[in-house]
C-alpha cells in the first residue's frame, strides 16, 4: 500500500513525528492503540476523522521502517 500523501512529517507538529494527513494523530498512536486491543472499528469511532485507509497506511509505514531497519543493520 501507498502511504505517501496519507502519512506525513512536519518538523513543528508532534516533534516531527509522523503523522496521518497532517493531523496531530501520529502513526505511534495508531499502532499503540492497535496494540493495545483495539479494533479497527473500535478507533475509527473514537476518531471519526480518520478512515480505514489511514489505518492501513500506519501499518504500512511500520512495515517498511521495520524493514529498512533490518537492511541498515545487514
Amino acid at each position: 500500500m501507498s502511504y505517501s500523501g496519507i502519512i506525513t512529517i512536519e518538523p513543528g507538529k508532534r516533534s516531527g513525528k509522523p503523522c496521518i494527513r497532517g493531523m496531530r494523530i501520529a502513526v505511534y498512536d495508531v499502532l499503540d492503540y492497535l496494540a493495545s486491543g483495539m479494533t479497527h472499528q473500535e478507533i475509527l469511532d473514537d476518531f471519526p476523522y480518520l478512515t480505514e485507509e489511514d489505518i492501513r497506511a500506519c501499518l504500512s509505514y511500520a512495515a517498511d521502517r521495520e524493514k529498512a531497519l533490518l537492511v541498515v543493520k545487514a
